[in-house]
């Protein structure tokens, strides 16, 4: 039977608490719909399920239950960089209590609560380690078997509470209960080490190995015993049994050596070193059962040693009659480890099997976030490039009256080139288009500002709570301050408000714009005779019809519209290419441990556009060629032509129609991106809003528990001080103009009510590196969830998120950092070609600097919102 007593370890208790939802919501906002989203949401649902099967209820000292907690403690292993566990990301708080602590008698035991992924787990190898102590007593020591699976056991138990004492204040962050402080699970290692070589011993006695091995078995178990003990000398963390029975198996162990060292001395005919060795053995003995005795018996050992301590000495009185030497002169016993902590490599399972295998780690997301808009950038920048040029192309043949010029023939005629803007102008509603698209603007910002003004609000009104109370209870209000935790969250709201102001100022430009060209438009609106009644007569210009100037002109004209054709094809070519990254940022991430963003999507993106940026640059070349030689050609058209008065009048008005033409074609454009625009950030601050509100939802629930543990603990105390019945945060501060707080929060009022499910909520702030600084507020700065683009249905099913940033160049609305795919080339047919995903940052990182913008061929004129003709 059992020798003695094996020390066994208490399982920590946990309090239950929902994963799925957390987990899903964050899904939900990182993974547009589909399969993949659907297919996490269950695995939370199934992690859910695994952990109230592993802590949920009392498990029982079997291999399986140990098998159960060992896969809940590698899948926490495997979701750590997949989740942003945090208190202002995904916020999972876990409850566990101290392990030894059996509390007071009014209050209940120790308990920590904290919103931290490494706190569970390691709340949770504790219980593994626990379990496999009890597993290990529990076993039957006279089978082979049975010693086996008890050291297997010791050892992994002693493993992971090393694991815990080198990890835990890392992944804590703050003090820890005492259960699991280094101090304590030190301790708990070493003993599991001693009752592992303890096991070892009784297996090599029971195999009957050499006594010279036995001993030294022993003596080593009597060593770590010996350690054990003097760290538990001073201390009354763990249960009060572990003392006395660490001393007891002291002495036992030490009584084991000596006692098989004896039987050595005899086969040696060393019979008074025998009987000194069996004495101390038998005093050893003595101490224990004298001290000792409730804690391990010790009775078989005893009568063993005495036994033949009677049987050594008759023979050494009768037969040998040698010395018995002192106890200081004895040769010491050696010490042989069969024993070592087992080290923590997951998984720890056999079985495990990653309920998130597919789901992509965050840091591939980021790196995929990065190369997308890196590919933005590129896109964008190419684009921007080249509409820029068409702008100048078109300002540039206005200000030549080009090609009015050359098919004036008749002088009292409108030429075709007007009369077909004229006709575009009308189909597209002319003015009142404008003026129906100015009129809307204003509701639609407002509309921005009062979700904006609402969610902020209700974050200011919880921080005030959380101060009153921090100032009443002083040390005792122990949790993060909002204002801390609210830093991310407000600077995303300054990032929104900073946007609002800026469409305020393009909105601002659009109209001044509009109202120096309005009446040129009106004038292009008009019928053909009206038109044509307010264009002035003037000589014609018939005599030049045939004349080498003339087919020159048209034929640089007709090459110009060529180069500006190849441009559209070029623009689709580069909005349509379309790569997945996922494998090749995976592979990385396997090969090197981390990924390289930079250096994988420059190359790639150079592989993938290389061939279009260079068509690009080739049109700009190609076009500055074109305009120099129009202007050469029109030069010396303007020699031949007969100028006077009239045909002076004449060309100034058909200059400044074919202007207000372009005019009114950008102005259209640039109205309907602001509409646009004020859309998708209403989608953007709503989900802004549901983030505030959730965060304090949950600051509201943590503080009512908080309370609640404080009135009992203060109840408790000698003299209580009086507490009122109703906190004081639900009564308002005085002068009560604010209406008391319900108990349970409402979340704010939905401002816009629409019938499209509303897009994921925002991942938490983006940001990467603080290498340039940029002077443009970066779009990446506050990362926020774009609406998902119709085209994203079609898209490979990629994690979703922030900000894209927009097309630098073309200022109006498009200098506003927006956090999404907004574009103020667009035009309102383009979906943006991509999906990006969320990129996690530490608050007070400096933001993804957004890119500088592009030299471009032309200067524009300083102080405007848009080129100028």
């Amino acid at each position: 039977g059992k020798m003695a007593s094996f020390i066994t370890v208490q399982m920590k208790k946990a309090s239950e608490v929902d994963l799925a939802k957390p987990l899903c919501k964050f899904i939900q906002q990182t993974y547009s719909g589909g399969e993949s989203q659907a297919e996490h949401c269950r695995a939370a649902e199934e992690l859910n399920k695994l952990r109230r099967s592993a802590l949920g209820r009392s498990l029982d000292k079997h291999e399986s239950s140990l098998e159960t907690l060992l896969r809940y403690y590698d899948q926490l292993c495997s979701i750590e960089p997949k989740f942003p566990f945090s208190e202002n990301q995904v916020c999972v708080t876990f409850t566990w209590k101290d392990a030894f602590d059996k509390g007071s008698l009014f209050g209940g035991s120790v308990k920590l609560a904290l919103a931290s992924l490494g706190y569970e787990k390691t709340c949770v190898l504790f219980n593994c380690a626990a379990l496999a102590s009890q597993i290990a007593s529990e076993q039957n020591l006279d089978s082979d078997e049975g010693l086996k699976a008890a050291a297997k056991h010791y050892q992994f138990a002693s493993g992971a509470f090393q694991h815990i004492k080198d990890t835990v204040l890392s992944s804590l962050n703050r003090e820890p209960t005492v259960d699991i402080s280094p101090d304590t699970v030190g301790t708990l290692s070493l003993i599991m080490l001693a009752q592992a070589q303890e096991v070892f011993f009784l297996k090599a006695a029971r195999d009957k190995m050499k006594d010279a091995i036995i001993a030294k078995l022993a003596n080593q178990s009597a060593d770590y015993y010996g350690d054990a003990f003097k760290q538990c000398q001073y201390k009354d963390t763990l249960p009060k049994e572990v003392f006395p029975v660490l001393a007891a198996k002291h002495c036992i162990m030490q009584a084991n050596a000596e006692y098989h060292q004896s039987i050595l001395a005899k086969q040696q005919k060393k019979f008074g070193e025998e009987i000194a060795r069996l004495q101390h053995a038998a005093d050893l003995v003595k101490t224990v059962a004298s001290r000792y005795d409730e804690y391990v018996s010790v009775k078989d050992l005893s009568d063993k040693i005495s036994r033949a301590l009677t049987a050594a000495k008759k023979d050494n009185d009768f037969i040998y009659h040698d010395r018995i030497p002192d106890l200081k002169d004895l040769e010491p016993i050696g010490k042989a480890s069969l024993v070592k902590a087992t080290p923590v490599v997951v998984p720890l399972s056999q079985k495990f099997v990653d309920l998130f295998e597919k789901m992509v780690p965050l840091a591939v997301q980021q790196a995929l976030t990065l190369y997308n808009q890196r590919k933005a950038d590129l896109v964008n920048r190419s684009i921007a490039q080249m509409r820029e040029a068409t702008n100048l192309a078109n300002g540039v043949l206005a200000s030549l009256n080009l090609p009015a010029a050359i098919e004036d023939i008749s002088g009292d005629s409108v030429p075709q080139s007007i009369l077909q803007k004229s006709k575009s102008v009308i189909e597209q509603g002319g003015v009142q288009t404008i003026d129906q698209l100015m009129k809307d603007l204003p509701e639609l910002l407002q509309r921005n500002r009062e979700i904006l003004d609402e969610s902020l609000r209700i974050l200011d009104e919880e921080e005030t709570t959380d101060n009153e109370l921090k100032n009443k209870f002083k040390e005792r209000w122990q949790r993060t301050p909002s204002n801390d935790l609210y830093k991310p969250l407000r600077a995303e709201g300054a990032n929104y408000r900073n946007i609002l102001d800026k469409a305020v100022q393009a909105d601002k430009q659009v109209k001044e714009r509009y109202q120096s060209h309005r009446e040129t438009i009106s004038l292009l609106c008009k019928p053909e005779q009206e038109l044509n009644a307010a264009i002035p007569s003037a000589n014609p210009a018939k005599t030049m019809q045939g004349s080498e100037v003339v087919n020159v002109l048209r034929s640089l004209l007709t090459r110009l519209d060529e180069v500006k054709r190849e441009r559209e094809e070029l623009e689709n070519d580069l909005k349509s290419v379309n790569f997945d990254m996922t494998s090749k940022f995976l592979t990385a991430l396997a090969q090197d441990g981390a990924v390289n963003e930079e250096a994988v999507s420059v190359t790639e993106l150079d592989r993938l556009y290389g061939s279009l940026t260079h068509k690009v640059q080739e049109s700009l070349k190609k076009q500055e060629e074109l305009l120099n030689s129009i202007q050469n050609s029109h030069q010396e058209f303007s020699k031949m032509k007969q100028s006077n008065n009239e045909s002076n009048l004449r060309e100034e008005v058909l200059k400044n129609l074919a202007v207000a033409n372009d005019n009114f074609v950008e102005l259209v454009a640039n109205l309907k991106e602001g509409t646009k625009f004020y859309n998708e950030l209403t989608e953007i601050l709503l989900k802004f809003q549901n983030k505030c509100s959730d965060i304090v939802f949950a600051r509201k629930t943590e503080r009512d528990e908080l309370l609640k543990d404080l009135q009992q603990s203060i109840a408790r105390e000698p003299s209580a001080p009086s507490f009122p019945s109703v906190p004081a945060y639900q009564t308002g501060p005085a002068g009560g103009n604010k209406p008391p707080a319900s108990s349970a929060p409402t979340p704010a009022p939905r401002t816009m009510v629409s019938s499209k499910p509303q897009p994921p909520a925002r991942p938490p702030p983006p940001v990467i590196s603080t290498a340039n600084t940029v002077s443009a507020p970066a779009a990446a700065a506050s990362g926020t969830t774009a609406p998902p683009a119709s085209a994203a249905s079609t898209a490979p099913s990629q994690a979703q998120g922030p900000p894209y940033p927009t097309y630098p160049g073309y200022p109006g609305y498009c200098q506003m950092p927006l956090p999404m795919g907004y574009n103020p080339y667009m035009y309102g047919q383009y979906n943006m070609p991509y999906t990006p995903s969320p990129v996690y940052q530490n608050p007070g990182q400096a933001p993804y600097p957004a890119p500088q913008q592009p030299g471009y061929p032309y200067p524009q004129q300083p102080g405007y919102p848009y080129p100028q003709q």
